[in-house]
């Protein structure tokens, strides 16, 4: 038997030590939590991404009482910028959460489907997205999706 160790590095910020264009995504992602339509769990989530060049976009969660019809922030603003620059890579995405009338102290992660949502359009760009997890108390920064989804399936795992 052999074993492989998995780690994820992930850089632990305040506010104010980000740059103006992280503050700004994360301020977009803040946002969007109050368009979020989230009237079963009442967790509200925002998301911006930042293109390459330099357009943002920003979404919310939309809940369906006919689970899972909905769609989480990340996929629709990720949605929302390919269909709008579709040759155009994500550069960065913020992901702020609010619920019982505040935000979070500590910072969300995308679920499951986001992660690998998120990682085919790093694969489809070969380019790196930056990930900011917003918390009141912290904010989260990954270099890239796949310290998200270390193990994940991709393209290549389609040829076996």
């Amino acid at each position: 038997m052999t074993e492989k160790t998995i780690e994820t590095k992930v850089s632990i910020l305040s506010f104010n030590e980000l740059n103006s264009a992280q503050k700004t995504l994360i301020d977009k992602a803040k946002e969007q939590v109050a368009k979020a339509y989230a009237p079963y769990s009442n967790f509200h989530v925002g998301a911006a991404v930042e293109l390459e060049n330099g357009e943002i976009f920003a979404g919310s969660n939309q809940e369906n009482s006919a689970y899972p019809s909905g769609l989480c922030a990340e996929r629709v603003a990720m949605f929302y910028a390919n269909a709008q620059f579709p040759d155009v890579a994500v550069k960065t995405i913020a992901i702020a959460a609010f619920t019982n009338g505040k935000f979070l102290p500590e910072p969300i992660t995308p679920c499951g489907s986001c992660r690998q949502v998120l990682l085919e359009s790093e694969m489809r760009f070969d380019k790196n997205i930056t990930v900011l997890l917003y918390g009141t108390n912290n904010i989260f920064q990954l270099e890239n999706i796949r310290q998200l989804l270390p193990l994940c399936f991709e393209k290549s795992s389609l040829n076996g």
